[in-house]
C-alpha cells in the first residue's frame, strides 16, 4: 500500500467510499442528502491543504484530507479526516493515513493536530487515535445521531506535534 497525493481521476474510486460512509450515518457528520460535487467540494482540499488516498495495485483503499484546523491566529493547529473503505478495514489502512497526516503536519510547521468531531461510538477510530497520542479534550454531549443509538457526543481530540 501507498499513499499518495489525491488526483482527479481517482474521484471515481474515493467516491464510493466516501459515499458509503456518509450513507451509513455511523461515524461522520456529513449530509447524505448532498450530491457527489458538493462531497467532491468539501472533501478535496485546496492548497495549502492536502488530500490523499492510500492505494494498492491500482485500487484505492481509502482517503484523507488535511490542512489548518482554523484560519489566522489558529492556523497553527493542523486537522484531518479519515475514510476507509469498508472491506479494507482492520488491514491498518486507516493508521496508515493517520501516521501520513500527523508526518505532514509535522513537516509544515504545525505545533498540533486536533479533530473536531469524532463520534464517541466509533470505538475503532477513538482508540486508533488515542494510540497515536491523542486525548480527547472535551466531548459535546448529543452532538451527533447516530441512526441506531440516538443522539451521541463527539469528541474534540487533540496531541501536540
Amino acid at each position: 500500500m501507498r499513499i499518495r497525493e489525491f488526483t482527479e481521476s481517482d474521484w471515481s474510486q474515493v467516491w464510493p467510499i466516501v459515499e458509503d460512509v456518509i450513507t451509513a450515518g455511523e461515524t461522520f457528520p456529513y449530509d447524505p442528502a448532498w450530491p457527489a460535487q458538493v462531497v467532491h467540494d468539501v472533501w478535496v482540499e485546496r492548497p495549502p491543504g492536502h488530500t490523499v488516498v492510500a492505494e494498492d495495485g491500482g485500487r484505492i483503499l481509502g482517503t484523507a484530507k488535511m490542512g489548518a484546523n482554523r484560519p489566522g491566529p489558529g492556523s497553527h493547529v493542523a486537522t484531518a479526516s479519515f475514510m476507509v473503505a469498508a472491506d479494507t478495514r482492520d488491514r491498518g489502512v486507516g493508521r496508515a493515513l493517520a501516521e501520513y497526516a500527523l508526518g505532514w503536519a509535522r513537516r509544515r510547521g504545525f505545533a498540533a493536530m486536533q479533530f473536531n468531531a469524532v463520534v464517541e461510538t466509533n470505538e475503532v477510530a477513538v482508540e486508533l487515535y488515542r494510540r497515536l497520542g491523542f486525548t480527547v479534550v472535551g466531548t459535546v454531549p448529543e452532538a451527533f445521531t447516530h441512526p441506531s443509538l440516538g443522539r451521541v457526543g463527539l469528541h474534540v481530540m487533540h496531541r501536540p506535534l
